[in-house]
């Protein structure tokens, strides 16, 4: 698989990862979305294959670090919180 390939692959993995951690929040979802879009679109002109791979290994971070640490509330009740874990 080409390098180009290996990134449109972690963009949709980090969307997919977005909507599912941050599913029923449509704020985090928007900022998340967001946040995504303009960290691709900010390297998007980024020829050093060096650079890309670094790049790389922070989005896959990035995506692990949110399926296993985002905790999302959800409140039930007066005094009552709920958690998700993903």
């Amino acid at each position: 698989m080409g390098q180009a390939a290996k990134v449109l692959q972690l963009f949709k993995t980090l969307h997919r990862t977005r909507q599912q951690v941050f599913k029923n929040d449509a704020r985090a979802l928007e900022a998340a979305r967001i946040k995504i879009n303009e960290e691709f679109k900010s390297n998007k002109n980024e020829t050093s294959p060096k650079k890309i791979e670094e790049l790389m290994k922070i989005g896959s971070d990035v995506e692990l670090l949110l399926r296993t640490s985002v905790i999302q509330g959800i409140h039930t009740d007066h005094n009552t919180l709920n958690r998700t874990r993903f």
